[in-house]
């Protein structure tokens, strides 16, 4: 059997890496990565058929996305595109 260090048990390992863990997640700053690229949404300028950004749930006014990075058209279209009910 393994011999044990004064001090050093894993039921004190875990209980210090348990309680830093949710410091940790507080502490994270928001970035402007958690959006996808143009290139990774395959974002073009012009309307898929009678699709458009203007048309989706995710499109916000005047010319922003809240999954796309930058600035989009109305007009446009992405993968992410979601219909209005």
């Amino acid at each position: 059997m393994a011999k044990q260090l004064p001090g050093r048990s894993r039921r004190a390992f875990v209980g210090a890496a348990i309680t830093g863990l949710p410091a940790t997640l507080f502490l994270r700053p928001a970035v402007a990565s958690d959006k996808m690229t143009k290139l990774q949404a395959e974002y073009r300028d012009t309307p898929n058929g009678i699709y458009s950004c203007g048309l989706c749930t995710l499109f916000v006014a005047p010319d922003g996305c809240k999954v796309v990075e930058g600035a989009i058209s109305k007009d446009g279209w992405c993968k992410a595109f979601a219909a209005v009910d």
